[in-house]
Parts: structure tokens; C-alpha cells; sequence
């Protein structure tokens, strides 16, 4: 039960971390093309973390993801 309510909570930091990382790129550069909203969708943890690192810093939604779409 206990590793139950862990992943639980795993599970709603990751969407958060989503949400917000999402809102971020569309503030930053607008309305976010479906590849955009697919690598979202499929990235773990440490992508995301990555990913909100270099929101700060890139010129292009491409070079936040690592300039692969």
C-alpha cells in the first residue's frame, strides 16, 4: 500500500511538471505544434527537468528539446 501511495504521488509530480513546463513553452513560444505536445506526453522525470532548465535560455521551442522534433 505504501509503494502504491509513492507512485501516486510520483505519477502527480510528473503531470505537474508537465502542466507547468507546458504553459511555460506556450507563454514563451506560443501555441505548441503536436510533436511538441507528443515528446511532453512521453517524457520522464529528468527530461522534463531538463527541458525547464533550458526554457530560460533557448531561441526556439526545437533547441528546448534538444533541436530533434
Amino acid at each position: 500500500m505504501r509503494e502504491g501511495r509513492q507512485e501516486g504521488r510520483r505519477e502527480a509530480r510528473q503531470e505537474g511538471e508537465t502542466k507547468l513546463l507546458r504553459r511555460q513553452l506556450t507563454r514563451r513560444f506560443g501555441p505548441l505544434p503536436s510533436w511538441a505536445e507528443e515528446r511532453l506526453g512521453q517524457a520522464g522525470e529528468t527530461e522534463l527537468e531538463e527541458w525547464g532548465d533550458r526554457v530560460l535560455e533557448c531561441r526556439s521551442l526545437k533547441e528546448v528539446f534538444g533541436g530533434s522534433a
